[in-house]
């Protein structure tokens, strides 16, 4: 192609794209992609890694984990946001997860602060009182978190992320 057609088509493609954009809103995301020029998001997600990585854990925690009240789905997701356990492990997010519940097990008392959590999660969810377990007594019969609960929650999610690998 010698010079003269390539201006021409040059000219031609330009006043095309006038056209084009004449009937069409300029608006705020446009002049960004005018800043960033072209091909500037080519390969790359506009979502960071640590965002991909807290969405995989809260879609398998919504699939695979039953919790009419979702506080203790929101309250895995907030305690792996942003956290060294998931920054670690970006690649696998649900290797973080299962760090996370295998942490909680080994420990009374993290268990015991992870279900008072969810309890206090609860009550701002549902406006009501939440119910706390308590040395020596029973559970409340409507405590849908109660240690015992959690804890089998808890090893329920790393049976199916162990079934998953497998």
């Amino acid at each position: 192609m010698d010079d003269d057609q390539a201006d021409q088509r040059a000219e031609f493609e330009s006043e095309l794209e006038r056209e084009i954009r004449e009937g069409r809103k300029f608006n705020p995301k446009d002049a960004l992609a005018r800043m960033a020029g072209p091909g500037a998001m080519k390969g790359a997600s506009p979502v960071s890694r640590p965002q991909q990585a807290e969405t995989e854990i809260g879609t398998w925690l919504r699939v695979h984990v039953t919790d009419t009240a979702g506080a203790l789905h929101a309250l895995l997701q907030r305690q792996l946001k942003g956290s060294e356990l998931l920054l670690d492990n970006l690649d696998d997010p649900l290797a973080a997860l299962a760090g996370y519940c295998e942490r909680v097990l080994a420990s009374d008392y993290l268990l015991k602060d992870l279900v008072r959590e969810a309890d206090v999660e609860w009550g701002r969810r549902t406006d009501e009182r939440p119910h706390f377990d308590r040395e020596g007594s029973a559970p409340h019969a409507s405590d849908p978190y109660t240690v015992e609960s959690v804890r089998g929650t808890l090893q329920d999610v790393l049976k199916q992320l162990d079934a998953a690998k497998g």
